[in-house]
């Protein structure tokens, strides 16, 4: 069996081992068909988490199919399933509110345990969702950081014919773009990378600028900062009309918020992090099904396995969307 692990910061490597054990009881082994690379892959690569640990095996945006089940497990073999890659423990205050996305006990595949980016990979059932037969796997594997954008979307409200700007035009950011788009929002994607706006456009009648461009008749009702860099955010509190929301999905270190500006002119903003499993990833699903939804611009490449180092290459050169690697 092929496995990818992290050996340190900035050094990857591709191990051979025997078959992983049978699962326990409650978990299903699976063999795993696509994993796509994300920003926080990167950033452990790169050494910048803290609670990080190495070396330690990355991949948490999953998809594969039961091959084998433990004991009290309610799958068959043979189903295709999505993984959730972050632990909640039902008990703490958070979890019990419904709000397992920031379980206090919270551990997160591939950046504080290892993760899934191996040919078979072992997992509680209790952190697996099936897919159904109409969703490719090649589609399914960005359930998970959709997912990301869906449960951030519950907290703004975006209708036909609201003005939305989507500031970063990642992954992220163009799942954001898709689905606004799909809900019938005038769109506009800000990007200083044109080889991104290039992509955006694929996704359908969006309107792409680069910051530079912006003028003052642009204003937006909902600005979905993506990016996660300190001039992006504060930028985007500048383009935000009266009475607007902001959503937070880009992680930025200290930014100043422009206080005033907020409660004189009554706007809002809201910080969004992962999702609530099962219920974002359901709606999520319900999302991709849909023919109208097109996320096909979103991913640039299908790479090998045994490719692995050109894959992460082509993540961090920024010049590309959604890297998938194919085990």
């Amino acid at each position: 069996m092929l496995e990818l692990y992290v050996k340190k910061p900035f050094e990857l490597e591709l191990r051979e081992v025997e078959s992983i054990e049978s699962p326990k009881k409650g978990e299903v082994k699976i063999r795993v068909s696509y994993g796509g690379i994300c920003g926080s892959d990167l950033s452990l690569l790169q050494g910048k988490f803290a609670h990080g640990k190495y070396p330690i095996r990355p991949g948490h945006e999953l998809v594969g199919t039961i091959i084998e089940c433990g004991e009290a497990s309610d799958y068959e073999v043979g189903t295709r399933v999505v993984i959730l890659p972050n632990t909640y423990c039902e008990e703490c205050e958070m979890c019990r509110s419904g709000r397992t996305n920031i379980c206090r006990n919270k551990k997160s595949l591939g950046i504080n345990m290892d993760g899934g980016f191996s040919e078979e990979y072992v997992i509680s059932t209790k952190l697996i969702l099936p897919i159904p037969d109409d969703l490719s796997d090649e589609k399914a594997v960005l359930i998970e950081p959709f997912a990301v954008v869906v449960s951030g979307f519950n907290k703004v409200t975006i209708k036909k014919g609201h003005d939305v700007a989507v500031v970063g035009s990642g992954s992220i950011g163009m799942l954001a773009a898709a689905l606004a788009r799909h809900l019938g929002a005038n769109v506009t994607a800000i990007d200083i990378n044109p080889k991104k706006l290039e992509m955006v456009k694929k996704i359908g009648d969006i309107r792409t600028l680069n910051p530079q461009e912006i003028t003052e008749d642009d204003r937006f009702d909902i600005v979905i900062e993506a990016a996660g860099v300190k001039a992006s955010v504060e930028h985007s509190f500048q383009i935000l009309k009266p009475g607007g929301s902001m959503l937070a999905l880009g992680i930025a270190p200290e930014v100043t918020i422009p206080f005033t500006q907020l409660v004189r002119n009554d706007q809002s903003i809201h910080g969004s992090i992962i999702y609530n499993f099962p219920d974002d990833y359901l709606k999520t699903i319900e999302y991709l099904r849909s023919p109208d939804l097109n996320v096909a611009p979103i991913v640039s490449k299908v790479v090998p396995l045994a490719d692995y180092q050109q894959a992460y290459d082509n993540a961090l050169s920024e010049d590309f969307g959604k890297i998938l690697i194919k085990f």
